[in-house]
């Protein structure tokens, strides 16, 4: 992976964090760098599946592969607010 890469799958994996906390209904306490994270391992980890899978490279916009790190950032938002809000005591 070339620093251009790592620079995109960053920027790609703030938006998807995001992206993924606004979708979910409710409140989530966990805090914004921790989503930002977790969009971040996200893409990383989307790309990768992607590419397991022969869809990471098609012409235009890779649909599935943006569809799959949606779903793995929701499912990593979910597991760390169940997670985090779990650990911190008020």
């Amino acid at each position: 992976m070339h620093v251009s890469g790592i620079i995109s799958a960053i920027v790609v994996g703030l938006v998807i964090g995001a992206l993924a906390r606004l979708l979910i209904p409710g409140r989530q306490n966990i805090p914004i760098w921790l989503t930002i994270v977790i969009g971040i391992v996200a893409a990383l980890i989307g790309t990768a599946i992607a590419g397991a899978l022969g869809v990471a490279t098609t012409r235009g916009i890779d649909w599935i592969e943006l569809i799959l790190q949606i779903i793995l950032a929701i499912i990593g938002v979910l597991l760390a607010s169940a997670l985090y809000g779990r650990r911190r005591v008020t």
